[in-house]
Order: structure tokens, then C-alpha cells, then sequence
């Protein structure tokens, strides 16, 4: 059976403090997912303090069993390595690290999304409603009913007004954003400060039968989150680049670490 006791201080703290988020997200504080969570920058929802909050909320028991069990089981072993402090001060970096780079991944998109929804409404057809999609919302084939009927009936200012609606829509759901939460981009980093420093570690991950070493396994999640990242499905609701923002951000620390490792060993 799994001690508490085996872990290291800092690991303990972060795990229950964790819990402790999510249980009154659940039951005590439910507005604390409103107000914690990331949004996009120039949402009425934002506020600053959120690039913090947000790492210690969770959207459901089993994001937060992943993430704290991530935790536990890598943590200890880098906060021995590391100490306390600057342990806490890795996981903080790699979590805020990793909500700026979602922030500036959301700026783009919004900012593309406007710059599409200037050019439909400047010529509203079937074919620039469409590309608004293709452009923004690849895998989204709702638009194709409305916009074949566009192309049939070019002058139809019911439909002109329903695409435009859309659109709109699209574009104001966009900028209001839905916030983001977890501590997944902390996570990713302390599985980057692993496979870093103890590349040749096997592991077993189901449902692979034979063990990986730490490098593979890392470098496979890091391909698979820049892939669904620059390929979403309509569905993904994941910030993948908030976990790649944690693994980018735990390499700059290493190596800044490693530069003046006279100083910090």
C-alpha cells in the first residue's frame, strides 16, 4: 500500500493542497472554477491572478488522479535531488510558464479568428463561410448544409444573416473563452525534469508491453501534444500547448540550471 510518509515534503504539500482545491470545487466553493481557471487574455472573465489559480483546479476526479499521481510518483525523487525549495519554485515556473504559452496560442487564435470573420463579412458567400471553418475549425462540417445553400442562392439575405450570426457567435464564444485548469502543465514539466535527468529510467506504460526508457517516453508525449495541437479534432478540449509550455519551459530552466551549476550544486 501506497505511504504518505515516503513522500517528500514538498510533494505532500502540492498533493494536498490539490485535493484540497478540488474537493471545495466540487462541494464548498464551486465559483472557485470560475474564477480560478485561465481565460484568454481581454475576456471580462480574466483576471491575473489566474496564471497561479488555475494550476491547482482540476475538471474532474480523473484529470486530478492523473496529474497527482504524475506527481507522486516523479516529484519525490527530483525534490531529493533538488530540495524543497527549489523544487516548489520548478513546479510554479513550469505551471505559469506553460498558462503564458496557452495565453499566447489563444491571442493568435482570436486574432485569427477576427481577421476571418472581417473577410466573411466583407463578401458573405458559401465559399468564404466555409473557409471561416476550414480556416479555424478544421474537422467542423456543420457549415456545409448552410453554405451549399449560400452557393445556390447567393442572394438569400436570410442565409447571409444566419452565417453571419454564426460567425459571430463563433468569434464572441472565442474571445469570452472557456477557462482552462489543471495542473497537467507543472506535470509535464516534472516529466521533462525526469527524462532529463534520468533519461535511461524504465517505465511501463499501459497498454505497451515492454519498458520504455524515460527519453523515449517523453519525446513520444511531446510529439503527440505538438501533433494535436497543430491537428485539434472538434471535440479536444485539452490545452496541449499548455503542456508543451511545460516541457518547454522546464528544458530552459535545466539548462539555465546546469549553466551555473557551480553556484546552484
Amino acid at each position: 500500500m501506497f505511504n504518505l510518509n515516503n513522500l517528500t515534503p514538498t510533494v505532500r504539500t502540492l498533493l494536498f493542497a490539490n485535493i484540497a482545491c478540488y474537493l471545495a470545487q466540487i462541494s464548498l466553493l464551486p465559483l472557485l472554477t470560475k474564477v480560478g481557471s485561465l481565460y484568454p487574455i481581454g475576456s471580462p472573465n480574466f483576471f491575473p491572478w489566474q496564471f497561479l489559480t488555475y494550476m491547482f483546479l482540476h475538471g474532474g476526479f480523473f484529470h486530478i488522479l492523473f496529474n497527482m499521481f504524475a506527481l507522486i510518483s516523479f516529484g519525490p525523487l527530483l525534490e531529493q535531488r533538488w530540495g524543497a525549495q527549489r523544487f516548489l519554485v520548478f513546479w510554479l515556473v513550469c505551471g505559469v510558464g506553460a498558462g503564458v504559452l496557452y495565453e499566447g496560442v489563444k491571442y493568435y487564435e482570436i486574432n485569427k479568428l477576427i481577421v476571418s470573420q472581417q473577410e466573411f463579412r466583407a463578401n458573405p458567400s458559401g465559399a468564404t463561410f466555409a473557409e471561416f471553418y476550414r480556416n479555424n475549425l478544421p474537422g467542423n462540417e456543420t457549415y456545409e448544409p448552410l453554405a451549399r445553400a449560400m452557393t445556390r442562392n447567393p442572394e438569400n439575405a436570410e442565409y447571409v444573416a444566419s452565417a453571419t450570426a454564426t460567425v459571430d457567435a463563433i468569434v464572441e464564444d472565442s474571445r469570452l473563452g472557456v477557462g482552462m485548469l489543471g495542473a497537467s502543465g507543472a506535470v509535464f514539466g516534472i516529466l521533462f525534469a525526469f527524462a532529463y535527468l534520468f533519461p535511461n529510467s524504465k517505465m511501463m506504460i499501459f497498454p505497451i508491453p515492454v519498458p520504455i526508457a524515460a527519453k523515449y517516453l517523453v519525446f513520444g508525449y511531446a510529439a503527440f501534444e505538438l501533433y494535436k495541437g497543430l491537428h485539434p479534432s472538434p471535440d479536444d478540449n485539452i490545452a496541449h500547448f499548455a503542456h508543451l509550455g511545460g516541457l518547454l519551459i522546464a528544458f530552459i530552466i535545466l539548462k539555465f540550471w546546469e549553466r551555473g551549476r557551480e553556484r546552484f550544486y
